[in-house]
């Protein structure tokens, strides 16, 4: 029984290793000596990045090579995948790797890969995977989120003091900067939605006076330019997508996550929030009069808290006249519609009712 429990156990544990190693990095799977002959020289082509994680031309190659992934991520003809040389070294060393990145083709039904030798972006690459794999897909141009700034608006964008503005300044050849690309593009489209947030870069190469004027020496140099500080400040947070939203949210006030929605903590203004707990404790003859304070307090409200606000307001005379039991069959009805296919402004706009209502539940 022992016996028989081990094996189960040890073959989970093996499922799970083999689950957990073709997850993939956005849109580029990740292989392992456990997983890679399972999804290579099978019933498609593949298209393999070999690289170290400390490697500078990896590095460089990264946002590039997830954009071809994101490309090809529908062609069931096609795999597009990479391998860590470091910790997989002796499946790289199987397939004569020396140097970093080396990508291979794999072609259908075969383990014996053609070296791609051509330019190291993302339309040559799929090119390249296009004429081996008999493919006919082109690079998806996503149009962005990040605000390009020049001599010409610098001004007018960074220095607005109703906006907080991140601002990255890069250089075109600078590896470090090409990885940053696609994290900063997630910040840039959680955030896109916040009337009060702008995230934007410029080439600090091509505008080198504002590079000196904002004391940029390395790149890229990132500085958070708040309402209320337009000679900028250093940001030194982490360079992950979570450090960037944390850092937003606490500076701005705002309350997103990693893929733009809103938590749970959005439109919650705690001026009202104590004003709230006092109206559903009264009775319905004194809710009358917090519900006039709820009034009062909103009318000092400014900015993204006026327009929230106004959603207390709107709940609080709707639980006057529909009684104690209006919150909780309205958040019901906006959970219903929230659990649909709907825009993210009209998700926005839901959850913030929302969150608002259920201070009053």
């Amino acid at each position: 029984m022992e016996k028989h429990f081990q094996i189960c156990l040890t073959t989970f544990a093996l499922l799970a290793l083999s689950l957990s190693a073709l997850v993939a990095a956005d849109d580029v799977v990740v292989l392992s000596q456990e997983n890679f002959e399972k999804e290579v020289g099978q019933d498609r082509g593949a298209l393999v990045e070999f690289y170290a994680p400390w490697c500078g031309h990896c590095k460089k190659l990264a946002p590039e090579f997830e954009k071809l992934g994101t490309t090809f991520k529908k062609a069931k003809s096609v795999l597009i995948a990479k391998v860590d040389c470091d910790d997989q070294k002796s499946l790289c060393s199987k397939f004569d790797v020396s140097g970093y990145p080396t990508i291979k083709w794999f072609p259908k039904g075969s383990l014996e890969p053609k070296k791609y030798e051509g330019p190291r972006t993302a339309e040559a690459l799929a090119e390249f995977v296009n004429t081996e794999g008999g493919t006919n897909v082109k690079i998806a141009t996503v149009p962005s989120n990040v605000v390009v700034l020049t001599a010409d608006n610098f001004n007018e964008v960074v220095l607005d003091e109703t906006k907080d503005v991140l601002v990255e300044f890069y250089a075109p050849w600078c590896g470090h900067c090409k990885s940053l690309a696609p994290t900063y593009e997630k910040v840039a489209t959680a955030f896109k939605l916040e009337e009060d947030v702008e995230i934007a870069n410029v080439d600090a190469d091509k505008y080198k006076d504002l590079a000196e004027k904002y004391g940029v020496s390395g790149f890229p140099t990132l500085k958070f330019f708040p309402k209320n500080n337009k000679a900028g400040e250093e940001y030194e947070g982490g360079r992950d997508l979570e450090d960037f939203v944390a850092f937003i949210n606490e500076k701005s006030g705002t309350s997103r996550d990693g893929k733009g929605q809103l938590t749970s903590k959005a439109g919650i203004v705690a001026s009202l929030d104590a004003l709230v707990k006092e109206f559903v404790a009264a009775s319905n003859e004194e809710k009358k009069a917090v519900f006039a304070h709820i009034e009062e307090e909103v009318e000092k409200l400014t900015g993204s808290s006026a327009r929230y606000g106004k959603i207390y307001s709107k709940a609080a005379k709707s639980s006057l006249a529909k009684g104690a039991d209006y919150a909780k069959k309205e958040i019901e009805r906006l959970q219903r519609i929230l659990d649909k296919s709907i825009s993210p402004a009209k998700a926005d706009e839901f959850t913030l009712k929302k969150n608002i209502l259920s201070t009053f539940a």
